[in-house]
């Protein structure tokens, strides 16, 4: 007979790393395995590399006042951050009068509050609608005047920051439920309202939001009656919406194909209608399948209002072009943009953020612990 084996205990083994704490987040995140290591020490090697030159350009050899001597004197050594300060009303509220800029920065201030307040879940309630009428109403108000005792300003001189915020929050309002009527429109049984949801997806998304443009802008007056006519900036605004709905309506319509047909059969067979069961069971899901590329899409949209330039509306990336056609600060045309690229970075970069919490916090219930 074999001899009987004898268990032999394993010898103790090192207690588990601590999961908790600065050092272990930085650990998993940069030094996870020798390929993560490699790739976080070649990353510090450019940041040693290319940050000292940056920072010297850009903070310690700077010149942050309007003073045109200094910033030529600075050409090649530091950057003229003094083009903003002098250019930076010009860039923020393109031509819009100078002694009236307290109504767009006011109207401003309106609109990006409700839209942070519209983001928070304790404002998610039948009124915000209303609110979002309302402050569009005075947003309105504020710009175009001709109300308590304010001068008019035509849209052709609205621009820079107000105009965009303005086309994109519009844009994105409007086009949202549209897009899903049009998703399911194109998930329908019924052959013509399919086909012609089709039709409408297929046809804007197959061109260029330049060619929307250009047709919102000088196709549209056509079908005006005689003699009417209708306003720049909201044939850019019509053109923009429908550009955008149709993008939106294929992220919808992947939300709605994501779901079981179960969930569907469930809703039938409890007696509830075709818009009780898209309102209450299917849609709820799908919209909460695709928030990141909802966010994303919303991130292109509010990038794509610097197309509106070629119907000359000057958003903020027109309106750098506007101020910086002064010979005197021409010159510093690349410190103007990289104020302007800092503003789009701050704003999408929070959609960004904001995408991140919104899908945590719509997964609390389905999500693995």
């Amino acid at each position: 007979m074999p001899a009987a084996k004898v268990f032999q205990p394993r010898p103790a083994q090192p207690p588990p790393r601590a999961q908790h704490g600065l050092w272990p987040r930085v650990r998993a995140a940069f030094f996870d395995g020798w390929w993560n290591t490699l790739l976080t020490a070649t990353t510090l090697a450019l940041l040693i590399w290319t940050l000292p030159p940056l920072l010297g350009w850009g903070v310690f050899h700077a010149v942050p006042t309007a003073d045109n001597a200094a910033c030529r004197a600075a050409v090649g050594v530091g950057a003229c951050w003094g083009v903003v300060a002098e250019k930076g009303r010009l860039i923020l509220f393109g031509r819009y009068p100078f002694d009236e800029q307290w109504r767009p920065l006011l109207a401003s201030a309106l609109l990006v509050a409700l839209l942070a307040g519209s983001c928070l879940r304790a404002f998610w309630k039948p009124w915000l609608a209303l609110a979002w009428v309302g402050t569009f109403a005075v947003f309105f108000g504020l710009m175009k005047g001709g109300v308590f005792g304010l001068s008019v300003v035509e849209t052709a001189r609205w621009g820079g920051l107000p105009l965009t915020l303005l086309l994109s929050a519009a844009s994105l309002v409007i086009a949202f439920p549209l897009a899903v009527l049009v998703a399911l429109g194109r998930t329908s049984h019924l052959p013509a309202i399919r086909t012609l949801c089709v039709l409408y997806v297929e046809l804007i998304r197959g061109v260029p939001l330049i060619s929307v443009l250009f047709m919102a802008s000088f196709i549209l007056p056509l079908f005006m009656p005689h003699g009417g006519t209708i306003d720049v900036l909201a044939r850019v605004l019509i053109g923009m919406t429908l550009f955008t709905a149709a993008y939106l309506a294929e992220v919808v319509r992947g939300g709605l194909q994501s779901l079981p047909k179960g969930q569907v059969e469930a809703a039938q067979s409890i007696g509830l209608t075709y818009w009780q069961t898209q309102r209450k069971i299917v849609l709820p899901q799908a919209l909460r399948t695709v928030v990141p590329a909802i966010v994303n899409t919303f991130i292109g949209a509010f990038k794509d209002t610097s197309l509106v330039t070629i119907v000359s509306l000057y958003d903020l990336t027109g309106a750098v072009q506007l101020a910086l056609g002064d010979a005197d600060w021409r010159k510093f045309f690349l410190e103007g943009q990289l104020f302007v690229a800092a503003i789009y970075f701050v704003a999408c970069f929070a959609m960004s953020r904001y995408s991140r919490w919104l899908e945590g916090h719509l997964n609390t219930g389905i999500r693995r612990v």
